[in-house]
Protein backbone atom coordinates (compact mmCIF):
# COMPACT_ATOMS: atom_id res chain seq x y z
CA UNK A 1 0.00 0.00 0.00
CA UNK A 2 3.02 2.29 0.26
CA UNK A 3 3.45 4.95 -2.42
CA UNK A 4 6.53 5.79 -4.47
CA UNK A 5 7.27 8.53 -1.92
CA UNK A 6 8.56 5.86 0.48
CA UNK A 7 12.12 6.20 1.81
CA UNK A 8 13.95 5.31 5.00
CA UNK A 9 13.02 8.69 6.54
CA UNK A 10 9.67 9.47 4.91
CA UNK A 11 6.86 7.39 3.52
CA UNK A 12 3.21 7.76 2.63
CA UNK A 13 0.43 5.24 3.20
CA UNK A 14 -2.72 6.38 1.39
CA UNK A 15 -3.44 9.84 2.92
CA UNK A 16 -1.21 9.27 5.95
CA UNK A 17 2.35 10.60 5.94
CA UNK A 18 5.01 9.12 8.19
CA UNK A 19 8.24 10.99 8.95
CA UNK A 20 11.06 9.44 10.93
CA UNK A 21 12.09 11.57 13.92
CA UNK A 22 15.61 10.21 14.33
CA UNK A 23 17.58 7.23 12.98
CA UNK A 24 17.28 5.02 16.07
CA UNK A 25 13.66 5.38 17.12
CA UNK A 26 10.48 7.30 16.50
CA UNK A 27 8.26 8.58 13.71
CA UNK A 28 5.59 11.25 13.35
CA UNK A 29 2.29 10.52 11.64
CA UNK A 30 0.66 13.38 9.74
CA UNK A 31 -2.81 13.59 8.26
CA UNK A 32 -4.97 11.61 10.67
CA UNK A 33 -7.51 12.54 13.34
CA UNK A 34 -7.85 9.90 16.04
CA UNK A 35 -10.67 11.79 17.74
CA UNK A 36 -12.83 10.22 15.03
CA UNK A 37 -13.52 6.47 14.89
CA UNK A 38 -10.43 4.74 13.48
CA UNK A 39 -11.26 2.03 10.95
CA UNK A 40 -9.54 -1.34 11.17
CA UNK A 41 -7.80 -0.61 7.87
CA UNK A 42 -6.43 2.74 9.05
CA UNK A 43 -5.43 1.29 12.41
CA UNK A 44 -3.48 -1.49 10.68
CA UNK A 45 -1.48 1.23 8.89
CA UNK A 46 -0.91 3.14 12.14
CA UNK A 47 0.23 -0.01 13.93
CA UNK A 48 2.61 -0.92 11.11
CA UNK A 49 4.15 2.56 11.18
CA UNK A 50 4.53 2.16 14.96
CA UNK A 51 6.35 -1.15 14.56
CA UNK A 52 8.50 0.15 11.69
CA UNK A 53 9.67 3.08 13.85
CA UNK A 54 11.02 0.79 16.59
CA UNK A 55 7.93 1.26 18.70
CA UNK A 56 7.48 5.04 19.02
CA UNK A 57 4.87 7.10 17.22
CA UNK A 58 3.94 10.80 17.58
CA UNK A 59 0.58 12.17 16.41
CA UNK A 60 0.24 15.93 16.90
CA UNK A 61 -2.74 18.29 17.19
CA UNK A 62 -5.28 15.80 18.49
CA UNK A 63 -8.11 17.28 20.56
CA UNK A 64 -9.35 14.26 22.52
CA UNK A 65 -11.99 13.68 25.13
CA UNK A 66 -11.36 10.95 27.68
CA UNK A 67 -13.74 8.66 25.81
CA UNK A 68 -11.94 9.28 22.51
CA UNK A 69 -8.52 8.55 23.99
CA UNK A 70 -9.81 5.32 25.54
CA UNK A 71 -11.39 4.27 22.23
CA UNK A 72 -8.18 4.88 20.29
CA UNK A 73 -5.91 3.24 22.88
CA UNK A 74 -8.30 0.29 23.01
CA UNK A 75 -7.52 -0.45 19.36
CA UNK A 76 -4.08 -1.60 20.55
CA UNK A 77 -5.54 -4.11 23.01
CA UNK A 78 -7.12 -4.55 26.43
CA UNK A 79 -6.57 -1.57 28.74
CA UNK A 80 -5.05 -1.79 32.21
CA UNK A 81 -6.95 -0.26 35.17
CA UNK A 82 -4.19 -0.61 37.82
CA UNK A 83 -6.58 -1.71 40.57
CA UNK A 84 -5.02 -2.37 43.99
CA UNK A 85 -1.91 -0.44 42.99
CA UNK A 86 -0.30 2.45 44.85
CA UNK A 87 -1.15 4.74 41.90
CA UNK A 88 -4.85 3.79 41.88
CA UNK A 89 -5.61 7.12 43.57
CA UNK A 90 -4.30 8.91 40.47
CA UNK A 91 -6.70 7.22 38.07
CA UNK A 92 -9.33 9.41 36.45
CA UNK A 93 -12.39 9.32 38.76
CA UNK A 94 -14.78 8.61 35.89
CA UNK A 95 -12.44 6.67 33.61
CA UNK A 96 -10.19 4.18 35.45
CA UNK A 97 -8.49 3.33 32.14
CA UNK A 98 -6.76 6.74 32.38
CA UNK A 99 -3.79 7.29 34.70
CA UNK A 100 -3.16 10.98 35.36
CA UNK A 101 0.32 12.46 35.61
CA UNK A 102 0.40 16.06 36.83
CA UNK A 103 1.95 18.63 39.13
CA UNK A 104 -1.41 20.45 39.38
CA UNK A 105 -3.11 20.79 42.74
CA UNK A 106 -6.71 22.04 43.03
CA UNK A 107 -8.14 22.79 46.49
CA UNK A 108 -5.28 20.87 48.03
CA UNK A 109 -5.94 17.76 45.93
CA UNK A 110 -3.31 16.50 43.44
CA UNK A 111 -4.73 16.14 39.93
CA UNK A 112 -2.31 13.36 39.08
CA UNK A 113 0.92 11.76 40.17
CA UNK A 114 3.70 14.33 40.40
CA UNK A 115 7.12 13.23 39.20
CA UNK A 116 5.88 10.01 37.62
CA UNK A 117 8.44 8.12 35.54
CA UNK A 118 11.45 10.26 36.45
CA UNK A 119 13.78 7.30 36.01
CA UNK A 120 14.56 4.93 33.15
CA UNK A 121 11.93 2.19 32.94
CA UNK A 122 9.58 0.13 30.83
CA UNK A 123 5.98 0.39 32.03
CA UNK A 124 4.89 -2.43 34.34
CA UNK A 125 7.84 -4.70 33.52
CA UNK A 126 7.41 -6.12 37.04
CA UNK A 127 4.19 -7.85 35.95
CA UNK A 128 3.95 -11.38 34.52
CA UNK A 129 2.42 -9.82 31.41
CA UNK A 130 4.02 -6.36 31.19
CA UNK A 131 2.46 -3.46 29.34
CA UNK A 132 2.43 -3.66 25.57
CA UNK A 133 1.62 -0.10 24.50
CA UNK A 134 1.30 3.15 26.42
CA UNK A 135 -0.73 6.01 24.91
CA UNK A 136 0.09 9.39 26.49
CA UNK A 137 -1.90 12.54 25.71
CA UNK A 138 -0.79 16.08 26.57
CA UNK A 139 -3.77 17.98 28.01
CA UNK A 140 -1.73 20.79 29.59
CA UNK A 141 1.97 21.55 29.21
CA UNK A 142 4.35 24.06 30.83
CA UNK A 143 5.94 26.86 28.76
CA UNK A 144 9.28 25.02 28.85
CA UNK A 145 10.50 21.65 30.05
CA UNK A 146 8.70 18.41 30.76
CA UNK A 147 10.28 16.46 27.89
CA UNK A 148 10.21 12.66 27.71
CA UNK A 149 13.24 10.70 26.53
CA UNK A 150 12.82 7.35 24.77
CA UNK A 151 15.44 4.69 24.05
CA UNK A 152 15.37 1.72 21.68
CA UNK A 153 16.23 -1.63 23.24
CA UNK A 154 16.48 -3.12 19.73
CA UNK A 155 19.32 -0.72 18.89
CA UNK A 156 20.96 -1.49 22.23
CA UNK A 157 20.94 -5.20 21.37
CA UNK A 158 22.55 -4.44 18.02
CA UNK A 159 25.30 -2.62 19.92
CA UNK A 160 26.37 -5.77 21.78
CA UNK A 161 29.22 -7.99 20.65
CA UNK A 162 28.26 -11.43 19.35
CA UNK A 163 30.05 -13.05 22.28
CA UNK A 164 28.13 -11.02 24.84
CA UNK A 165 24.84 -11.66 23.02
CA UNK A 166 25.46 -15.40 23.35
CA UNK A 167 26.25 -14.98 27.06
CA UNK A 168 23.03 -13.05 27.70
CA UNK A 169 20.66 -15.16 25.58
CA UNK A 170 19.80 -17.83 28.19
CA UNK A 171 19.80 -15.48 31.20
CA UNK A 172 16.76 -14.17 33.05
CA UNK A 173 16.39 -11.20 35.38
CA UNK A 174 14.04 -10.49 38.25
CA UNK A 175 11.74 -7.48 37.84
CA UNK A 176 10.18 -6.14 41.01
CA UNK A 177 7.88 -3.28 41.97
CA UNK A 178 9.63 -3.34 45.35
CA UNK A 179 12.75 -2.24 43.47
CA UNK A 180 10.92 0.95 42.48
CA UNK A 181 9.57 1.43 46.01
CA UNK A 182 13.04 2.54 47.03
CA UNK A 183 13.60 4.48 43.83
CA UNK A 184 11.05 6.07 41.51
CA UNK A 185 8.19 5.45 43.97
CA UNK A 186 10.06 6.41 47.13
CA UNK A 187 7.76 9.39 47.75
CA UNK A 188 4.63 7.23 47.62
CA UNK A 189 3.05 5.47 50.59
CA UNK A 190 3.15 1.79 49.61
CA UNK A 191 1.48 -0.83 51.77
CA UNK A 192 2.61 -4.42 52.17
CA UNK A 193 -0.69 -5.49 50.59
CA UNK A 194 0.06 -3.41 47.50
CA UNK A 195 3.52 -4.96 47.24
CA UNK A 196 2.03 -8.44 47.60
CA UNK A 197 -0.31 -7.70 44.68
CA UNK A 198 2.71 -7.46 42.38
CA UNK A 199 5.26 -10.09 43.47
CA UNK A 200 8.64 -10.22 41.69
CA UNK A 201 8.65 -11.92 38.29
CA UNK A 202 11.31 -13.42 36.04
CA UNK A 203 11.81 -12.28 32.43
CA UNK A 204 14.38 -13.09 29.74
CA UNK A 205 17.14 -10.49 29.45
CA UNK A 206 17.03 -10.75 25.66
CA UNK A 207 13.41 -10.47 24.59
CA UNK A 208 11.98 -11.48 21.24
CA UNK A 209 9.32 -9.08 19.99
CA UNK A 210 6.05 -10.98 19.56
CA UNK A 211 5.15 -9.18 16.31
CA UNK A 212 8.40 -8.28 14.57
CA UNK A 213 10.69 -11.03 15.85
CA UNK A 214 13.37 -8.45 16.63
CA UNK A 215 15.54 -8.94 19.70
CA UNK A 216 16.00 -6.34 22.42
CA UNK A 217 17.60 -5.87 25.83
CA UNK A 218 14.73 -6.22 28.31
CA UNK A 219 16.10 -4.80 31.57
CA UNK A 220 15.62 -1.35 33.07
CA UNK A 221 16.98 0.56 36.10
CA UNK A 222 13.50 1.22 37.48
CA UNK A 223 12.28 -2.32 38.00
CA UNK A 224 15.06 -4.85 37.29
CA UNK A 225 16.58 -6.15 40.53
CA UNK A 226 19.12 -8.85 39.70
CA UNK A 227 20.08 -11.59 37.24
CA UNK A 228 19.20 -15.15 38.14
CA UNK A 229 22.17 -17.48 38.50
CA UNK A 230 24.85 -14.80 38.89
CA UNK A 231 26.50 -13.64 42.09
CA UNK A 232 25.43 -10.27 43.47
CA UNK A 233 28.65 -8.65 42.24
CA UNK A 234 28.34 -10.23 38.78
CA UNK A 235 24.70 -9.21 38.51
CA UNK A 236 25.44 -5.60 39.46
CA UNK A 237 28.27 -5.43 36.93
CA UNK A 238 26.27 -6.89 34.04
CA UNK A 239 23.13 -4.87 34.77
CA UNK A 240 25.17 -1.70 35.24
CA UNK A 241 26.69 -2.17 31.80
CA UNK A 242 23.33 -2.93 30.18
CA UNK A 243 21.65 0.07 31.82
CA UNK A 244 24.42 2.31 30.51
CA UNK A 245 24.21 0.75 27.05
CA UNK A 246 20.44 1.01 26.64
CA UNK A 247 20.43 4.67 27.71
CA UNK A 248 23.21 5.63 25.31
CA UNK A 249 22.28 8.89 23.49
CA UNK A 250 22.82 7.20 20.11
CA UNK A 251 19.71 5.09 20.74
CA UNK A 252 17.47 7.90 22.00
CA UNK A 253 14.79 10.33 20.90
CA UNK A 254 13.85 13.27 23.14
CA UNK A 255 10.27 14.44 22.72
CA UNK A 256 9.49 18.08 23.36
CA UNK A 257 5.78 18.11 24.03
CA UNK A 258 3.26 20.36 22.30
CA UNK A 259 -0.30 20.75 23.49
CA UNK A 260 -2.53 17.86 22.35
CA UNK A 261 0.32 15.59 21.27
CA UNK A 262 -0.41 11.87 21.41
CA UNK A 263 2.64 9.63 21.84
CA UNK A 264 2.40 5.85 21.64
CA UNK A 265 5.35 3.71 22.71
CA UNK A 266 5.94 -0.03 22.70
CA UNK A 267 7.13 -1.16 26.12
CA UNK A 268 8.36 -4.42 24.60
CA UNK A 269 11.21 -2.64 22.84
CA UNK A 270 11.61 0.81 24.44
CA UNK A 271 12.45 2.47 27.73
CA UNK A 272 11.61 6.03 28.69
CA UNK A 273 12.46 8.76 31.19
CA UNK A 274 10.24 11.71 32.16
CA UNK A 275 12.28 14.87 32.73
CA UNK A 276 11.06 16.67 35.87
CA UNK A 277 12.56 20.11 35.19
CA UNK A 278 9.36 22.17 34.97
CA UNK A 279 8.01 22.24 38.54
CA UNK A 280 7.56 25.88 39.48
CA UNK A 281 7.59 27.03 35.86
CA UNK A 282 4.16 25.81 34.80
CA UNK A 283 1.48 23.16 35.10
CA UNK A 284 1.51 19.85 33.27
CA UNK A 285 -1.36 17.38 32.93
CA UNK A 286 -0.98 14.15 30.97
CA UNK A 287 -3.45 11.31 30.49
CA UNK A 288 -2.05 7.82 29.93
CA UNK A 289 -3.77 4.64 28.82
CA UNK A 290 -1.82 1.41 29.21
CA UNK A 291 -2.39 -1.67 27.06
CA UNK A 292 -1.88 -5.08 28.66
CA UNK A 293 0.72 -7.16 26.85
CA UNK A 294 1.88 -10.75 26.74
CA UNK A 295 4.40 -12.79 28.68
CA UNK A 296 7.83 -11.85 27.27
CA UNK A 297 9.26 -14.28 24.72
CA UNK A 298 12.81 -15.51 25.20
CA UNK A 299 15.27 -15.26 22.32
CA UNK A 300 16.11 -18.94 22.80
CA UNK A 301 13.69 -21.73 23.65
Amino acid sequence: MMSLAHSHYFWRIDKMEVRRLCPAIGAEVIGIDVSQPVSDELFAEIRQAWLDSNGLLVIRDQNLTEEQQIAFAGKFGRLHKLQGHTVTKYLHPDHPEIYRVSNKVIDGKPQGRKGAGTYWHSDNSYEVEPAQASVLYAKEIPPVGGDTIFASTHKAFEGLSETFKEFLMPLKAVHSFANAAGGGFRNEVITQEQLSNVPPTLHPIIRKHAETGQLGVFVNPGFTSYIEGLSADESRAVLGYLFELVTKPDYQYRHRWSLHDVVIWDNRCTMHYAVMDYDGSGERLMHRCTVIGEKPLAAVA
